[in-house]
């Protein structure tokens, strides 16, 4: 079962209609198959195999959708790499995932081959110097791959220590694709899908329902996320949806002009970190009901649970706070510290299983056991069932702050302090404490026109936060670390701050 048959249907049905657009080059749903047969072929002549890993380290482009889904289409396993990461980390990648073939930039090509673990070398190809193939003359059909045979390695952001790749299978994602469809957002052949996120990350996961049905996908050719700009080439393409946006996206969206010329968007997917309160209530409020949100990690992509559009409106907060519900084939537990289920309401880390959880983390049986446990995916996020039946995931396990011997939730602080007019961003963070083990800190972007004092902040606070949940330390940045994808590091300032 090859993931690429979930696209072979869309080609016969609507091979005229246009599959990829990046910028003013475009190919139809042939000419996209016929060049994908024709990138296997190339692959082959360059002595890939079945199972053969092939890595990209690139940024959105052209060429993006083409080798992603013709590795896959060859049998072969995509390696999608973060194009902002430095040589040196891609090439610890590398030498993990061991390819046969890496795409990257003509800049990194020396870079990466001088960085390549002894024993471990790749054909590297400059993008820049590289051609499509021309449509193959006689299209051949998927490479047969048994279901469970490995199709992504998907390789974490490695928040505790070197990345570790979560070892997608062709099952997996055939279960992500229709658990997509059928709950988070009904693709049409009709859409014009804009990628604005990088398609090594959820944007290259939402590609592939896209295409199942038939969609016409507009990959950005924006050399970044300027809002009046992506709202233009709203306009202009007459967009249907964001195939996949980070909340940091949606705050940048919510300080674009107004304007009445975006009526074609009905569908925004949101996800890969949570949003606070007052900023999803503010979309809503401008753009309407068009907002998707999902709850899912590498190890279990866009898959966990999700929010659906209709929810959003006129949603109380309990709702919004949510992360909505689990998904169709998936199964959700709350377990305690002692691998005990939770008694209901009650707050545990959330434990997944499913067609859609991961085989385990490339060449790292230890991380593998310690996080797939009975069939069961351990995720190391702590949340719990509101009342409504909905999963409310509260934070990372690691991110909980633990002042007095009591839980601290940093997403319960930022969402209070998100909701100062004078905010624009906010992150809440555990720092070392000799008397209480560790204290609240929040590091805080400001609004330029209404820039609030730390007492403001602490007074605010006290309006809907217990005392022992008050920052101790109110930090005023000019901005927030941010990885590729848009999610504040945390982690980052924690370093940064706890020796101070």
């Amino acid at each position: 079962m090859n993931l690429y048959s979930t696209i072979t249907d869309a080609v016969r049905r609507h091979g005229g209609r246009t599959a990829i657009a990046y910028g003013a080059r475009s190919a139809t749903y042939a000419e996209f198959d016929a060049v994908a047969a024709a990138l296997g072929e190339r692959f082959a002549a360059l002595g890939c195999a079945p199972g053969d890993r092939v890595l990209l380290f690139l940024k959105n482009g052209y060429e993006y959708p083409f080798l992603m889904l013709a590795v896959m289409r060859a049998g072969l396993v995509v390696v999608p790499v973060n194009a902002k990461l430095h040589p040196r980390e891609a090439a610890w990648i590398a030498g993990n995932a061991t390819p046969k073939l890496i795409f990257t930039h003509a800049e990194h090509v020396a870079a990466v081959r001088e960085a390549l673990p002894e024993g471990v070398a790749p054909h590297i190809v400059a993008i820049e110097d590289f051609e499509l193939p021309a449509p193959a003359a006689d299209v051949a059909l998927p490479a047969e791959v048994g279901a469970d045979e490995p199709a992504w390695i998907f390789y974490t952001s490695g928040t505790t220590g070197r990345p570790k790749g979560a070892t997608l299978t062709h099952r997996n994602l055939v279960a992500c694709t229709v658990n997509c469809l059928a709950d988070i957002f009904d693709f049409r052949a009709s859409d014009r899908v804009l990628h604005v996120a990088p398609l090594s990350h959820g944007g290259g996961l939402y590609l592939i329902p896209s295409l199942a049905r038939g969609a016409e996908n507009i990959v950005s050719d924006l050399p970044s996320f300027q809002p009046d700009e992506v709202l233009d080439l709203v306009a202009a393409r007459g967009i249907t949806a964001f195939a996949f946006v980070a909340p940091t996206m949606i705050v940048r969206l919510l300080e674009a002009r107004p304007r009445d010329d975006i009526g074609s968007l009905r569908g925004v997917i949101y996800g890969g970190a949570t949003i606070h309160l007052e900023h999803i209530k503010a979309a809503v409020q401008r753009f309407g009901p068009i907002f998707h949100q999902l709850y899912g990690q590498g190890e279990a992509p866009m898959t966990i649970s999700y929010l659906p559009g209709a929810d959003h409106l006129g949603a109380d907060d309990e709702t919004l706070l949510s992360a909505g519900y689990v998904r169709a084939g998936v199964e959700v537990r709350l377990v305690d510290e002692n691998d005990m289920p939770v008694a209901p309401g009650a707050d545990g880390e959330i434990c997944v299983r499913g067609d859609v959880v991961m085989k385990g983390y490339w060449g790292n049986p230890a991380a593998t056991e310690a996080a797939l446990k009975g069939g069961w995916l351990y995720t190391g996020d702590v949340g719990h069932f509101d009342s409504g039946g909905r999963l409310r995931v509260l934070d990372r396990r690691h991110d909980t702050i633990i002042s007095g011997g009591t839980n601290i939730y940093p997403k319960e602080i930022e969402d209070v302090i998100a909701a100062h007019p004078g905010v624009r961003e906010v992150i809440a963070f555990g720092l070392p404490d000799r008397e209480w083990g560790e204290s609240v800190a929040v590091a805080i972007v400001a609004d330029e026109a209404a820039r609030p004092s730390e007492a403001d902040i602490l007074a605010f606070c006290r309006q809907s936060l217990a005392s022992f949940k008050k920052p101790k330390h109110v930090l005023f940045l000019d901005e927030l670390p941010k990885s590729a994808y848009g999610k504040v590091l945390r982690r980052e300032l924690k370093a940064r701050f706890s020796g101070a």
